[in-house]
């Protein structure tokens, strides 16, 4: 029997995460947009709330929650601001390597420490000439005695100059090209770590992105996670988790979207009457309202697989690609709907359109997720 009620597990983390976003976020959400920083003492606030490391297991300090529950929470954070809650979510990405193929002294390590501390991590994969072909990254880890000497630069890293623990993808064995990178955990205090550039970025301003410059920077090989050259395979499989959460962050993101332009619809009067009643209006309003409920179904279906077990590439592509469009479109017709008003800077719409272009982007293009959708039919 199929059942789409949540349980009443699901409804107070659904609870508590709205809550949270209501009265910790929403507030401060456009003055941050317009500093263009991280609000200080949020990361702390959501530990408080048990909404930080929601996926670290229980027995490291953390919720031990799954993708469906984090699912739930990136949905009602990304409601009130996708920028500040990226940097409360993106731990779920950046320490999921670890989590899949770290051995229990790296996990007691690494996963630990950021649990209990209420710290962040990032998710060192990209670099300027390696982003949709990832294949491409010229970053090396090569082997010195007992360490691995790592040189190269990583860039667009969520939380980057903030984390105090980094995920790097580089090349243990760059004679192998792609099949010759590995995964290795970095404390970013690590000499010869400098943060060479803050982006200022167009959406989603109230998150940390860094570019990473690595100088001889040596780790002991004990921090390799899984097997040398295993680590696009490690990425992939990360992705493959974590696209639901940008999915989720997508849905919160056009429903915010959705309701501001519902509820300006009612109340905006031309030519005698609310504008919902004009048909041109309400049919805008209908198909926001259609995409709205499908994409948040693909992702709890994605989620939902991902905590089965299951695999989920195709349905976590779908749901990233889906959700993601659906946001950029939604936000886009609200503006619309809101005309000259939604595209002043003072605005909520005009954030949210601007906030919700990246959901394309980041963890792989929309292209990248049709190619990876092709690819996966065409095994049917």
């Amino acid at each position: 029997m199929i059942d789409f009620s949540l349980s009443e597990d699901l409804l107070e983390i659904q609870a508590r995460a709205r809550k949270f976003a209501q009265e910790e976020i929403l507030p401060i959400a456009a003055e941050y947009d317009r500093k263009g920083t991280v609000p200080p003492g949020i990361v702390e606030k959501a530990k408080k709330a048990g909404l930080l490391n929601v996926t670290i297991p229980r027995e490291y300090g953390g919720m031990g929650y799954g993708a469906l529950q984090s699912a739930i929470i990136a949905e009602e954070l990304g409601a009130a601001c996708s920028g500040i809650s990226i940097t409360i979510l993106v731990n779920g990405l950046a320490l999921t390597p670890i989590q899949l193929f770290g051995n229990e002294e790296q996990k007691e390590k690494f996963l630990r420490p950021v649990a209990e501390g209420a710290k962040l991590a990032a998710f060192c994969l990209t670099e300027r000439e390696a982003g949709s072909d990832a294949g491409s990254i010229k970053t090396t880890a090569l082997p010195d005695g007992d360490d691995y000497v790592i040189n190269g630069v990583k860039c667009f890293a969520t939380s980057g100059s903030m984390a105090e623990i980094l995920v790097v993808f580089a090349l243990t064995d760059p004679d192998r090209g792609a099949r010759g990178a590995s995964t290795i955990v970095v404390p970013a205090n690590t000499p010869g770590i400098r943060v060479s550039k803050v982006e200022d970025k167009m959406g989603q301003r109230a998150s940390n992105t860094a570019e990473l410059t690595f100088d001889d920077v040596r780790v002991p090989q004990s921090n390799l996670l899984g097997k040398p050259g295993r680590g696009f395979p490690i990425a992939l499989q990360t992705l493959d988790f974590g696209r639901s959460g940008v999915a989720a962050l997508s849905v919160g993101v056009a429903r915010a979207a959705l309701e501001l332009a519902i509820g300006y619809a009612k109340e905006r009067q031309q030519f005698g009457a609310p504008i919902i009643t004009n048909q041109g209006v309400s049919f805008m309003l209908a198909d926001m309202g259609m995409k709205v409920e499908a994409a948040r179904l693909l992702t709890w279906q994605a989620a939902w697989m991902a905590d089965q077990g299951l695999k989920a590439t195709a349905q976590s592509a779908m749901a990233k690609c889906f959700a993601s469009d659906t946001a950029m479109q939604v936000t886009t017709d609200a503006v619309q709907i809101f005309g000259g008003v939604g595209y002043m800077r003072d605005h909520p719409v005009e954030k949210l359109m601007r906030d919700a272009k990246i959901l394309q982007i980041y963890e792989g293009t929309n292209q990248i997720q049709r190619m990876v959708i092709a690819r996966q039919l065409a095994k049917l």
